[in-house]
């Protein structure tokens, strides 16, 4: 109850400022509604947030300039706060539980916490170390396209086995450190956008021993550390000029509809999830990556 109430003031908050503040003049509140819905539904669904934000903004004719790329691409972190408020209000126990375990009240917690801090590690010291190269050589229609067509042939690769037993499989609770490694390891492969981070994390957690159910929420918490370090990161180095150039209202009606949209689909991935595999993911994503390079090939898009 109390992390609800949190995150309830969080977005007043946000709102609040951005009323206060007034809007900016390179973006419109139905490209923010957009971009922001597109973050929510994509985030946490094995299907790339990243590549469709990046589709999504250059359709929308966002981030032409280097001014203005560099403060879309901020954005796109930004909004991620509303996702990040999404897995705190579905699951307020076990972020609760991990802090307590943290202050030593919680022995369950404490080890959820640590495997958590654990499998982010890697992420952040390949995200420090390349970053930037990863920005500027991996940003592109094309390696976006084949991250969705690569990822959707994984998908069903496995997804048939997993399918068959999606019961079977260790708790969360009995996750070791030296497995959650390796879900940090497998997630850097995220890095490269179109892959996604939920996609790679699900299937991570499915090899080392999890069942679907607990790989799936351990994605979810994963992406509290994960998507939160990334959004602080991004905020800080690229935020004033992402105001400068979108204002304040921008931003907070992303935040707000990520955070509804994400909650939406966690909750019909987590039902769907219980009745049904991952190929639906999987005939997603390679019906995207051969739909995108027909609207390149015929100069619909660039």
């Amino acid at each position: 109850m109390l992390l609800r109430i949190v995150t309830l003031c969080v977005i007043m908050i946000a709102l609040s400022a951005a009323a206060c503040f007034g809007a900016g003049q390179d973006m419109t509140y139905a490209q923010a509604v957009a971009l922001g819905i597109t973050e929510g539904l994509t985030e946490y669904l094995p299907v790339s947030s990243t590549g469709h934000l990046y589709l999504v903004s250059r359709v929308l004719g966002l981030g032409v300039s280097p001014e203005g790329r560099a403060a879309t691409d901020a954005y796109l972190i930004a909004i991620q706060i509303g996702a990040i408020l999404a897995v705190l209000w579905l699951y307020p126990s076990r972020v609760s539980s991990m802090a307590l375990g943290l202050l030593g009240r919680d022995r369950a917690g404490l080890g959820l916490a640590v495997n958590t801090c654990t499998a982010f590690l890697p992420a952040a010291v390949i995200g420090l170390a390349f970053g930037d190269l990863i920005k500027s050589h991996l940003f592109g229609i094309w390696p976006v396209t084949a991250a969705w067509l690569a990822g959707g042939i994984a998908i069903l690769a496995v997804a048939r086995r997993v399918h068959r037993h999606p019961e079977q499989g260790m708790g969360l609770g009995e996750l070791t450190v030296r497995a959650a490694l390796v879900i940090g390891l497998i997630q850097t492969i995220a890095m490269w956008p179109g892959v996604s981070r939920s996609l790679v994390t699900i299937l991570g957690g499915v090899l080392v021993g999890l069942s679907v159910q607990a790989a799936v929420e351990f994605s979810f918490i994963l992406g509290l550390v994960t998507l939160g370090a990334a959004t602080c990161y991004e905020i800080v180095k690229e935020g004033p000029g992402m105001i400068l150039q979108f204002g304040w209202v921008a931003p907070a009606i992303g935040i707000l509809t990520a955070f509804l949209s994400a909650v939406a689909a966690v909750k019909w991935m987590v039902g769907y999830l219980n009745r049904h595999g991952l190929e639906i993911f999987g005939y997603y994503r390679i019906a995207l990556a051969l739909g995108t390079a027909l609207f390149v090939f015929g100069g619909f898009l660039r």
